[in-house]
């Protein structure tokens, strides 16, 4: 795959010179990003996605929304497991793990195994022979697999590729780059191509954990640019869930890797979502004189955005 992703960087550069380009600058320097995996690193290291896979502003109910528009698109949010797909001249090149959002490790064995058909991606997209397109979404499992994200994310990280396919997992698609007009008509795109998306699919079944508000015009989206860490013109909108109540056993403190103390919170296991809680975090002394507490005491958890432990105060009585 990589000989013939530089042969056709070097057939672009070719015609660029000759007064005939084959593909748009955008397109040439997605694939030039591509093409450079071998120096980052090998099939098992970290490889640079063609377009950056940017993460989402987390917004919670009841705060201000960070843009204003008559044309949003909402979707799920799903709780799966990132990837992008490359596709060069209509063929698939090269499937990554999300990773930093700039590079992913290559799990492109996994789509491609010649003794089982893999029906989770199209193959090749017979639409667009011309141009260097990469797909991103999410793998998922239904809601009916226990843990399911834990499955998901797992799934990702066989090594054997038979176990990978017989799981019961689903690709959908939620981004389209180059990008078109609008995003339905990117999502409608792929769906003519083949791909599952986040606006034609039964997402009920599978696990998500919000929405995203996302701007319906590409134009607009572009002009409001990008932060280093996301888009400014989407978000994930979040619900606010209530607190867990269990009882605060111990305190225990403990040196980070820069030196600094910390108190940590022992806690009566508790569940909060899928996940059983028993440490928590307290910050430094005053956070924890602040909040009242003490041994013994009945405190509220939350698992502040959905993953880190934390005590927010004293259980209501």
């Amino acid at each position: 795959m990589e000989n013939y992703l530089r042969k056709t960087l070097r057939e672009a550069s070719s015609a660029y010179y000759s007064g005939s380009p084959i593909m748009t600058d955008p397109e040439f320097d997605a694939l030039a990003r591509a093409a450079n995996f071998n120096e980052v690193g090998t099939r098992e290291g970290r490889i640079p996605h063609a377009f950056r896979m940017y993460s989402l502003q987390k917004i919670f109910e009841g705060q201000e929304c960070p843009f204003s528009s008559n044309s949003v698109i909402v979707t799920p949010k799903l709780d799966g497991s990132a990837i992008s797909i490359l596709y060069v001249h209509g063929e698939l090149q090269r499937v990554l793990t999300r990773g930093d959002g700039k590079c992913g490790i290559d799990i492109t064995d996994k789509f491609t195994f010649k003794d089982i058909d893999c029906n989770l991606i199209p193959q090749r997209l017979d639409s667009y022979y011309d141009e260097v397109l990469q797909v991103t979404g999410e793998i998922v499992a239904p809601k009916s697999v226990p843990n399911s994200r834990n499955y998901a994310a797992g799934a990702l990280n066989l090594k054997d590729v038979r176990e990978f396919l017989s799981r019961d997992l689903c690709f959908i698609a939620y981004g389209l780059q180059p990008e078109g007009r609008t995003y339905c008509e990117d999502m409608e795109t792929l769906q003519t191509s083949g791909f599952s998306t986040v606006i034609d699919e039964d997402w009920a079944q599978f696990p998500h954990d919000g929405t995203v508000w996302r701007l319906d015009d590409n134009e607009e989206f572009r002009d409001l640019g990008y932060t280093a860490h996301h888009p400014r013109g989407a978000f994930a909108l979040k619900k606010q869930h209530k607190g867990v109540t269990t009882t605060l056993l111990d305190v225990e403190w403990q040196v980070g890797k820069s030196g600094v103390v910390s108190p940590v919170a022992i806690l009566e296991p508790c569940t909060i979502g899928e996940a059983t809680v028993s440490r928590a975090t307290l910050h430094n002394k005053s956070y924890i004189e602040e909040l009242g507490l003490y041994i013994g005491c009945e405190v509220e958890v939350i698992r502040s955005g959905e993953i880190i432990p934390r005590i927010v105060g004293l259980a209501e009585k």
